[in-house]
């Protein structure tokens, strides 16, 4: 029952020690109930072990003696405490949980007195000792002469103590380095020392709670995060250091950076559910700390209506708007007040994220933090969280009420709106007891309130508008001229960098400084700089992307010798080309969780492997219609694979900034290459040569000399060039002769480079918006490209001349050519063949439920693999 939740604020929990509360001592109805009293900086605690039981909190500036029964008596042998007794006498006490129910503490007024029996008698002294001098810190008038007395005492406490190593879990580990830390948890941090060692970080808490070691095993490690507590940024941080160097290139340990994943968002590769969670860690927010924890924006404006029309832009609040400028009256005399204040100037006198914002969302989940957060109280009945029409009134109508959302209003679980500990919240002015949330009239239950919460989240106007939003709390109108112009200006105190704690040297100023960045309210680390770029948006409708005609591995068996091979003739090509209208689907299969990226085929066709968003490479058979292997080399998504001449490896790039080499004979990871310095977008190889894009802004070219089959030696790579560019690259395609690259961007732009001597021959500015692929023809002479502006576009290789230039109804992910015929993959699911001399669509051929994102063609153009945004395989066969 205990938690460190019952300290107050910045309070620390020492040591803890069995014992007896005796109730009315020497009496005949004496009664003794056993547990454990814990002493804390600024209080003392008694957990009976007795669930039915309260348990007592006495704060020690209420106390008016401690003592053993020895303090007034002679010190002698004779005389020496030997009951191990502690009396106790206070003006005040907390009873907390009694009869084991989360409510208000019970506060027992007036004069009382608790005697205490250690189990282990000659401890009273020190125990009584360090009462004393706690109590005397607790006495003293000003908070910051309390802080420094308390910590002098927790640092001389850490410094008589030490890590205990035969906590470690092998004798055979190394000692890399040990140190005082802090373990945080919302409202409350536990000193004590990390240890780190070859296999293991470990955290031994002073007092021993909630165990006696934590302990985080090395390899199970997958991210590690610098983080800012305070407002100050923890840089330099020796566990970061040491695990980031000792451990990164094992466990892959990297950071995104915004634009990255600003560049996902746009291309739809993340919803703007993750957007905004990946936007929020970066700027450093954890739900770890409540200061600090994820904000989310007020996406639906209409409360009151029995349907939720997601088609209107009245149903949406205005997402350029801070939530303090969305009432014009209200902004008005908030903007009057503005001009007439002195230096330093802020709109808004409350901030839109704090913890008490937190917990008011939260109070039904979470009881015990708004218990912490408010000193053992509630808050009033009618100040609850009572109705989301309410609250959304308030934030636009109420004097200082600015504050925005949180991510569980956008996530599947609703206890959070459902008072289902039956929690005594108070009663409202009219006479209703608070209980569960109240829910707007379209919404059916709260399930369904999150529901559509979720799909306005992700509605075509909100991914229209996110940008503006996101340009108010982590871009370039959050701070200086661009804020003021955007009524978006709160206190100094809350942006990092408006107070220098660290310079200010009286005690008491900079307690009552933190205390008040800690609890009023923090403004995330500025992300962006510059207007945030619009999400792209389709100009078609993308179809469900659940589809009755899915079927499973299980359900689709494939026949045996499926593909016939004809020998690579430009007769059966110039053939197959003729007839590529004719494509069929042959069978399908869903075997990846999340997007297909990439595809490679064995030469024989019997496996084919895949790349997924889903961090996964997959080997499927097409004899045996079944998944043979799947391997996941990190947590990050693969962009593309290839197989290297002789069947014997695959390779795969990554999001992670890897290029992963596989061994097919061996099923293991024969290789890792770190490429890049962001995401490896696309890889190609030719003669003991790889090609490497990635949104660092190069194209690598690596010379690669394979390890011994047998041995275990790996792959030797050598970089032979670097070909930079100004904005991240997405793709790269060789041309036939394989002396010429052409490499497209992010901004639109190819570049076509003579390999031979790493110069540049060409450069286009073709598109408005990012490539997503580039392929040379055949002859060499022409290059085909597509972007996200929906246009096919050729230029003329030795010219740089633009060809031809054909628009789409909507975005082309992936495409094959030969010259004057194009197959491409759609953002719908379809296949479109176009005649490339009339501009024009000839053919539509249905196929995924969502955007074709990977094509595959074999040599003789007759055999076609798609992989999709619905996570499944195609097989097409030419029906001649």
């Amino acid at each position: 029952r205990f938690s460190l939740l019952l300290l107050n604020l910045e309070e620390y929990y020492f040591e803890q020690h069995t014992a007896n509360h005796i109730i009315n001592k020497d009496c005949k109805d004496e009664r003794k109930f056993r547990g454990s009293l814990k002493i804390c900086s600024k209080s003392i605690i008694f957990e009976p072990d007795d669930n039915i039981q309260p348990i007592i909190k006495i704060p020690l500036r209420d106390c008016i003696s401690i003592k053993a029964p020895e303090d007034n008596e002679a010190n002698t042998l004779l005389t020496r405490n030997t009951s191990g007794e502690i009396y106790v006498v206070c003006s005040q006490v907390f009873l907390i949980k009694e009869r084991n129910v989360i409510a208000p503490y019970k506060t027992v007024r007036g004069r009382t007195e608790h005697v205490f029996q250690l189990n282990v008698a000659w401890k009273v002294g020190d125990v009584v000792q360090t009462l004393h001098q706690l109590y005397r810190a607790s006495c003293l008038d000003k908070m910051g002469d309390q802080a420094a007395m308390i910590t002098a005492i927790l640092q001389s406490r850490l410094a008589r103590t030490s890590f205990d190593k035969n906590r470690f879990q092998s004798i055979s580990e190394t000692l890399h380095m040990e140190c005082k830390a802090e373990m945080v948890t919302p409202l409350v941090t536990n000193p004590g020392h990390v240890c780190v060692t070859d296999a293991n970080l470990y955290f031994q808490p002073l007092n021993g709670y909630p165990k006696p070691v934590v302990q985080i095993t090395l390899q199970n490690v997958r991210r590690i995060y610098k983080r800012r507590h305070g407002l100050m940024p923890l840089v330099s941080s020796s566990v970061y250091l040491i695990l980031l160097s000792c451990y990164m290139y094992e466990n892959h340990i990297a950071e995104h950076t915004a634009e990255s994943y600003m560049l996902q968002w746009q291309r739809g590769h993340i919803s703007n559910y993750q957007y905004l969670l990946h936007l929020n860690n970066l700027a450093d927010r954890s739900c770890n700390d409540l200061s600090q924890y994820p904000v989310f924006p007020w996406i639906i404006a209409d409360y009151s209506s029995s349907v939720l029309d997601l088609t209107k832009p009245e149903t949406f609040r205005d997402l350029s708007k801070p939530v303090g400028a969305l009432n014009k009256e209200r902004l008005d005399r908030l903007v009057t007040r503005y001009q007439e204040m002195p230096d330093p100037k802020f709109m808004y006198g409350s901030h839109y994220s704090s913890p008490g914002y937190v917990l008011f969302y939260l109070v039904r989940v979470a009881p015990e933090y708004m218990l912490c957060l408010q000193n053992g109280k509630f808050d009033h009945a009618d100040r609850m969280f009572n109705s989301i029409a309410e609250t959304w009134k308030n934030c636009l109508d109420g004097a200082t009420d600015f504050k925005e959302l949180i991510p569980e209003f956008y996530e599947n679980d609703s206890s959070f709106l459902v008072n289902s500990l039956k929690l005594d919240l108070g009663k409202r002015q009219g006479g209703k007891m608070v209980e569960d949330v109240e829910l707007p009239p379209w919404a059916s239950g709260p399930d369904d309130f999150l529901q559509k919460s979720q799909e306005a989240l992700e509605s075509p106007y909100v991914s229209e508008h996110l940008h503006e939003w996101i340009d108010i709390i982590f871009g370039y109108k959050q701070k200086g001229s661009e804020a003021v112009a955007a009524h978006n200006v709160f206190h100094p105190l809350t942006y990092e960098g408006g107070v220098d704690l660290n310079s200010i040297m009286d005690p008491n100023e900079k307690v009552a400084l933190l205390t008040q960045i800690l609890e009023f309210g923090q403004t995330p680390k500025q992300l962006f700089t510059s207007p945030h770029p619009q999400r792209i948006i389709p100009k078609l409708k993308s179809l469900s992307r659940t589809s009755s005609h899915s079927i499973s591995i299980a359900e689709s068996p494939v026949s045996p010798n499926e593909e016939s091979f004809e020998d690579l003739t430009e007769e059966s090509i110039t053939l197959a080309w003729n007839n590529i209208a004719k494509l069929k689907v042959d069978k399908q299969y869903k075997i990846h969780k999340e997007a297909i990226t990439g595809i490679a085929v064995t030469c024989n066709g019997s496996s084919v492997f895949t790349t997924s968003q889903d961090s996964t490479l997959k080997m499927f058979s097409r004899d045996s219609k079944t998944i043979q292997r799947s391997v996941s080399f990190s947590n990050m998504a693969l962009s593309s694979c290839l197989i290297l001449p002789g069947d014997t490896t695959v390779i795969s790039s990554s999001w992670d900034n890897h290029i992963y080499f596989y061994s097919i004979a061996f099923g293991r990871q024969q290789d890792v290459l770190m490429g890049h310095d962001d995401a490896v977008s696309k890889i190609c190889w030719h003669d003991g040569r790889l090609f490497s894009a990635s949104w660092d802004s190069t194209v690598k070219v690596w010379r690669c000399v394979p390890g011994e089959t047998l041995s275990n030696k790996k792959h030797h790579f050598e970089l032979l060039a670097e070909l930079e560019h100004d904005v991240s690259v997405n793709t790269i395609d060789l041309n036939a002769a394989n002396t010429i690259l052409a490499s497209g961007t992010k901004e639109g732009t190819i570049t076509v480079w003579d390999i031979t001597t790493a110069t540049v021959l060409h450069h286009f500015f073709l598109f408005l918006f990012l490539l997503f692929a580039s392929f040379f023809c055949t002859d060499s002479r022409h290059l085909l490209s597509t972007g996200e502006d929906c246009c096919f576009k050729v230029v003329d290789v030795q010219t740089g001349m633009l060809i031809s230039s054909v628009t789409a109804e909507e975005p082309q992910r992936c495409f094959r050519w030969d010259g004057n015929t194009i197959l491409s993959g759609s953002q719908s699911g379809e296949l479109l063949i176009w005649d490339l001399l009339g501009g024009k669509v000839t053919e539509r051929i249905k196929g995924h439920t969502g955007a074709v994102m990977s094509m595959w063609m074999n040599e003789q153009c007759n055999s076609v693999i798609t992989g999709g945004e619905d996570k499944q395989i195609m097989f097409w066969k030419l029906q001649y």
